[in-house]
């Protein structure tokens, strides 16, 4: 069973035998297992708390998988909504990007009652490669912070090296193949360098999605006692990102906002 707010997306599904429900709360009527995934914080409480939604319908028993990057306060809040109804929540949420989605290699990085995780995991299986517990409701939204705080310095390293090569001069594709190879290996240089290059920004990851995570972050950061400078400049130069008409395009797109700082575009000369 499969909803969406759109549902021409669920054709594809559909077209493979997936029925149309009109609610999360019919979908959750019906199902043993329930993944969800959505944008923000509000659409997670909009989806299992609102009218219609997941937690009027979860029968005794079922289990709900939050796939969304979240905050873990809220987790722990569906964890607890659900228990009171007998049935089961998870956070997992995922890394990897399209890329990872499109060829189930996605981690998954899980908080909720092991039991529970190990019930599901054939399931997680079909999605992904590195599936982790983490601990209890939230600690797999805890591990995603980590995950993006290393996202949003690396971005910005990526980036600065591209414009420092384009600079400098060097065909880029050349200087990229030789630091791939070497300590500076990284997802984000594999698969996001060659799109900046190409001047490809259509979205793998939103920009408003990344903010969001980072903000989630830095307010656990905050509530933690914690200050994390790295996080806090990227998450400024990514608002400077939004703010140029970007809000839509991928996180690659960070790059446009430090060629406007330093007034160079990155010229990705063929290599000979």
């Amino acid at each position: 069973m499969v909803f969406r707010r759109t549902n021409e997306k669920a054709l594809p599904l559909m077209e493979k035998g997936a029925v149309w429900v009109d609610s999360p709360r019919e979908a959750a009527e019906e199902a043993d297992v329930l993944f969800t995934m959505v944008g923000f914080p509000d659409d997670v409480r909009e989806v299992y708390f609102g009218k219609g939604g997941i937690l009027e319908g979860a029968r005794p028993g079922t289990i709900l998988v939050d796939m969304t990057t979240t905050e873990p306060a809220l987790a722990g809040e569906v964890y607890q909504a659900a228990k009171l109804r007998g049935a089961f929540a998870v956070d997992a949420p995922v890394s990897g990007g399209d890329v990872g989605a499109r060829n189930a290699t996605l981690s998954i990085m899980i908080g909720g009652d092991r039991e529970v995780v190990d019930a599901i995991q054939p399931l997680l299986s079909v999605l992904g490669k590195n599936i982790a517990y983490q601990g209890p409701a939230g600690s797999g939204q805890h591990t995603k912070m980590c995950n993006q705080i290393v996202i949003a310095g690396t971005m910005i390293g990526v980036c600065e090296s591209l414009i420092y090569g384009s600079k400098a001069g060097l065909e880029l594709p050349t200087m990229l193949s030789s630091i791939q190879g070497g300590a500076a290996r990284c997802w984000t240089l594999d698969n996001l360098a060659p799109r900046m290059l190409q001047r490809d920004f259509a979205p793998g990851f939103f920009v408003d999605h990344f903010i969001k995570d980072m903000g989630i972050a830095l307010k656990e950061s905050a509530r933690m006692g914690l200050f994390l400078p790295g996080l806090a400049l990227v998450h400024q130069l990514y608002l400077a990102v939004k703010a140029q008409g970007h809000r839509k395009s991928g996180t690659q797109a960070l790059v446009l906002a430090l060629e406007e700082m330093s007034r160079t575009v990155i010229q990705a000369k063929p290599p000979h």
